[in-house]
């Protein structure tokens, strides 16, 4: 089971069945035989759970997309709709279910990290040679991208983000001699030159708003700031489209008015949007902000569920990265090895151990979490199977820690019932106010 996983993810990074010299003989549909192999597994093993509430939501959400072309009239769409988001659907559930220990949490990680370092060394080879090894040039003369659903430099950039704190973290866990730590140098430098190499400011802001978190978090919000600004300073100095950024430049200006858009077709269709990929039926151009696009394409009910699946994520990984939990293991530790107290001190630390590991890895996850969704700020990918994925794998590190210190919180929706729909209603009306103070500001 887990070998198709590996096999899914690295299907869904590398995309060999997108290169334009492969399309051709591609053959049969291997992502999605791949992901049907590793589902019939999931379904012939014997621990199945459903209790973490990002399941009921998510597929509270894909009724919702269904229902929402239904309710504007076109059925077909619904069909149409059900065949797109369903493998994503159940790459969900099979990967928040099957990475059910932690060296496979550690291995999907290295493949992300990995396989994103191999579109920006394909990203490298096209901003030298003019081409990549898959026949693609770059955007616009200069920018780099690749195939299939990174054929955007932005996505190209926002998966760089997302892996930057993984190969960070990686790195840092040493062993071989120094060359795991050599390595995961090596791949952190190349994913921070590619996210370079898109040339994306919203990828730019992302992996500052990391770096931010990660400083804040270390040494305090005043530390973070000011490197922040000096950050920020840098950039601005460098050859890139980051010092162009102006809330009067024309891109920003679409972009804007292009959100304005969205909160109209909100406004005229509250409960169920548009449809899912009905935006540019309404406007020519896409929303370029996830949040918006949800809002105005799945209305408050999708929008609701939507941002409850989102933020139960960093939740769980906030919670997971702070030492709570460990005091429940204090009592039950000391006990062991029949009085033994040398043996008991040795499991004592074993445990220790074990737990400050798994809060390494929440944070690590908290940092791809903010780099993704500040990066998705700014672009339309609200549906797309890397979100899922990468949530999937935040899902699955939170049980495993739980399994390891159940003094760690477990998430329920009922306790939150009353909660969400306020939040969601109160997150349109904070982007309603956004948008009008840019549309000001312009």
């Amino acid at each position: 089971m887990f070998a198709a996983m590996l096999l899914y993810l690295l299907l869904v990074l590398i995309r060999p069945q997108d290169y334009p010299a492969l399309v051709d003989y591609a053959g049969l549909p291997l992502q999605p035989i791949v992901l049907l192999v590793a589902a019939g597994f999931w379904l012939l093993s014997t621990e199945k759970r459903f209790d973490p509430p990002q399941f009921l939501l998510l597929a509270g959400f894909f009724l919702v997309m269904l229902l929402s072309h239904v309710f504007n009239g076109w059925v077909g769409g619904a069909i149409e709709q059900f065949g797109k988001f369903a493998p994503i659907l159940l790459a969900y559930v099979v990967f928040a279910q099957g990475l059910d220990r932690r060296g496979r949490i550690l291995k999907t990680m290295a493949l992300f990290a990995i396989c994103a370092a191999v579109l920006a060394v394909h990203g490298i080879e096209q901003s030298i040679t003019g081409k990549g090894w898959t026949g693609i040039e770059p955007s616009q003369g200069s920018r780099i991208q690749y195939v299939g659903i990174f054929n955007d430099p932005n996505d190209l950039g926002m998966l760089f983000v997302a892996c930057v704190p993984m190969a960070a973290y990686l790195g840092s866990r040493g062993g071989l001699m120094g060359l795991r730590r050599l390595f995961w140098t090596l791949v952190l430098g190349v994913l921070v030159y590619g996210i370079y190499l898109t040339d994306s400011r919203g990828a730019l802001l992302a992996l500052l708003a990391v770096l931010g978190v990660f400083v804040w978090q270390r040494r305090g919000l005043f530390t973070a700031g000011a490197l922040g600004a000096a950050a920020v300073g840098v950039l601005l100095a460098l050859p890139s489209r980051f010092s162009e950024i102006d809330p009067e430049e024309e891109s920003a200006q679409g972009r804007v008015e292009s959100w304005y858009e969205g909160m109209q077709m909100f406004r005229e269709h509250p409960l169920f949007g548009v449809g899912p990929d009905q935006y540019t039926d309404y406007n020519p151009l896409t929303a370029h902000n996830s949040f918006v696009l949800v809002l105005a394409e799945t209305g408050i009910l999708g929008f609701t569920l939507w941002l409850a699946f989102v933020v139960y994520g960093f939740r769980m990984m906030w919670t997971g990265s702070r030492p709570l939990g460990e005091l429940s293991w204090e009592h039950e530790a000391a006990p062991a090895a029949d009085g033994d107290a040398e043996t008991a001190l040795a499991e004592l630390d074993a445990i220790e151990a074990g737990l400050a590991e798994g809060r390494a890895i929440s944070m690590t996850l908290l940092l791809s979490l903010v780099g993704f969704f500040t990066a998705s700020f700014f672009l339309s990918r609200s549906y797309v199977v890397v979100l899922y994925l990468l949530s999937a794998l935040v899902l699955a590190q939170y049980e495993d820690q739980r399994r390891e210190d159940p003094g760690l919180p477990a998430f329920s929706l009922g306790d939150d019932v009353l909660l969400w729909p306020a939040v969601g209603v109160g997150a349109a009306l904070g982007l309603y106010v956004l948008v009008k103070v840019l549309l000001v500001m312009q």
